[in-house]
């Protein structure tokens, strides 16, 4: 064996790592890079399609690691591992960041060059897609409506079905706290899953007892503040799209045949997790 083929392997002392690799590499094998920069295929001669495209995926993406921790959260309340569902609202904190960064490619596009590929685009909009609505529903914005644009998906279909039957985060937070003996009513313990979930004066006076007393209550109050931390992120998440899309096409109706930006309009006016936001004017 030659010297070369020693420093190429890492032995004899070398610094140099191994190049000769079997195949493909296990970076390649354990991310699957080839196999993330060949998903685009622009339908436009337009260079900055290939922008609007990869950043659309990238979006995708950051949408499936966040439903990722906020399942997780939401299992680890179901069991009073506070302590894990903190961790896990806490990276999804950093990670709604990156995702809210994503708009800064797309949130200068002028009308014009928008139009130069929009048509690309065909039916296809944001409004579709399933990862985001379960998302959505694990805040609490549920609606039975909402699957209908995935019929003809069976497996995404079937997994948007379950999640809009199943607690949202925010049912596992106030189901915590009626165990911890606070008094969270029954109707919004038992309230239909599959409902989007409405505001309650009784959950907001639950809230306003834990912020008034926040000695007597440190950890469920930690436990609001990392939710609010989440909620507030949405929020901006929601109003950067609202700019971005009233910035590159006005008051158009939006892709898909979707309200655009009239529908982003209503939904940045609405806070998720609501009586934690209600609840600060009365501490």
């Amino acid at each position: 064996m030659s010297t070369h083929s020693l420093d190429a392997s890492g032995a004899g002392g070398s610094d140099t790592p191994n190049l000769d690799f079997d195949g493909t590499t296990p970076y390649e094998d354990y991310v699957q890079a080839d196999v993330l920069t060949h998903l685009q295929h622009p339908r436009s001669d337009d260079p900055g399609e290939m922008v609007f495209l990869v950043t659309t995926q990238v979006m995708e993406l950051w949408f499936t690691v966040i439903v990722h921790e906020w399942e997780t959260a939401a299992g680890a309340l179901r069991e009073d591992r506070i302590d894990v569902a903190m961790d896990a609202l806490k990276r999804s904190v950093r990670e709604l960041d990156a995702l809210n960064a994503s708009w800064r490619p797309l949130a200068q596009l002028t009308p014009g060059q928008f139009n130069s590929y929009r048509a690309a685009l065909g039916e296809g909009s944001g409004f579709q897609s399933a990862m985001y609505r379960r998302m959505e529903f694990l805040l609490g914005e549920k609606s039975a409506s909402m699957l209908v644009p995935h019929r003809g998906a069976p497996r995404v279909y079937a997994e948007l079905e379950k999640a809009l039957h199943e607690p949202s985060l925010y049912d596992e937070v106030l189901r915590l706290l009626a165990r911890r003996g606070l008094a969270v009513p029954e109707a919004v313990l038992e309230r239909d899953l599959s409902q989007r979930y409405e505001p309650s004066p009784e959950v907001e006076a639950v809230w306003t007892a834990l912020y008034t007393e926040p000695g007597a209550h440190e950890e469920l109050v930690r436990l609001g503040e990392a939710l609010t931390d989440v909620a507030e992120l949405v929020w901006r998440w929601r109003n950067d799209h609202l700019v971005a899309t009233r910035r590159a096409m006005g008051a158009k109706t939006g892709t898909g045949g979707s309200a655009g930006v009239s529908w982003l309009e209503k939904r940045a006016q609405k806070n998720v997790f609501p009586e934690l936001w209600t609840a600060r004017s009365h501490v």
